[in-house]
């Protein structure tokens, strides 16, 4: 091969990775956020109980009482201006014992996560099922900015609207809700953390999917879960799967050291199966933050 020959080939090589690596940095949002956008239905037709969207919690509009619980339509308004849906249960006719407020992960849309939720109010608890920009029919596209304002959206309905008081308010995060809701707990901490499969960050985990790709230098959106665990103060529980294909469980172990977390890891489970979605590990691990 002539020297002409091989500076070709090197341009050309050269050419196809930059051209990769600018497809990547294009694109690369779409391929962390996988929202289903689809509207989700009234929270009366999936949860028990129904208030209309914007009614005042106890009286007015069109209510269904339940012997358990109430579900209301609810929208947060962003510091960015984005009106986001939401769902809102709570106990009917009294106080729960403590509040939930939910961020998913990078998938779906919050009926994936009804029957957590049917599952918590059961128990006693408030829940605030949060969907992100671009999920649920909900306007915007998500970024790590973008989901910080809307978590923070959340937070203050919980606080401002609802008064729940921030010892009876309990974060619960799955996987990339994890590093949500723990970001959310160094400027305002709760009660009690729950971190399901959450990652060490976001680079970390990329790096398990694209091996081949210089994910750190190339994210512009980083998620330091880990980082931001170990300067917290609250009580956590971290909840694992022990054959987790998506995070490897070695990351979730890491954040619940950092965090100085309690690390409930169920054996076999991979990352999205019934018991890590809705199971009583999961649930109990919740109702052990509930202040007593």
């Amino acid at each position: 091969m002539t020297r002409t020959v091989l500076v070709r080939v090197l341009v050309v090589a050269v050419v196809v990775l930059v051209l990769l690596l600018a497809a990547f940095w294009a694109v690369q949002r779409r391929l962390i956020y996988l929202p289903d956008p689809a509207p989700v239905p009234a929270a009366a037709s999936v949860l028990p109980g129904a208030v209309t969207t914007g009614a005042p919690p106890r009286s007015g509009g069109f209510a269904t009482r339940t012997p358990e619980t109430m579900a209301e339509d609810i929208h947060l308004r962003t510091a960015d201006g984005l009106d986001l849906g939401a769902w809102y249960l709570h106990p009917a006719g009294r106080d729960p014992a403590a509040t939930v407020l939910v961020a998913g992960g990078n998938g779906g849309n919050r009926a994936g996560r009804a029957p957590l939720a049917a599952k918590l109010a059961q128990a006693g608890l408030a829940v605030l099922l949060l969907d992100y920009r671009g999920y649920g029919g909900n306007p915007g596209d998500p970024s790590e900015d973008g989901l910080a304002l809307d978590v923070r959206a959340a937070h203050r309905f919980l606080t401002e609207d609802r008064r729940v008081p921030p010892g009876r308010l309990i974060y619960f995060g799955e996987s990339l809700g994890s590093a949500v809701v723990t970001e959310l707990a160094l400027e305002h901490p709760p009660a009690g953390l729950l971190l399901r499969s959450p990652f060490a960050d976001l680079a970390a985990v990329g790096a398990e999917s694209y091996p081949y790709l210089p994910v750190r230098l190339l994210l512009r959106d980083r998620f330091p879960v880990k980082e931001q665990a170990a300067r917290l103060h609250v009580p956590a529980v971290v909840v694992a799967g022990g054959r987790d294909s998506i995070v490897p469980p070695s990351q979730s172990r890491e954040v619940a050291a950092a965090a100085s977390a309690r690390l409930v890891e169920i054996p076999g489970a991979d990352h999205n199966d019934p018991v890590l979605l809705d199971g009583p590990e999961l649930v109990e691990a919740v109702l052990s933050l509930v202040p007593r």
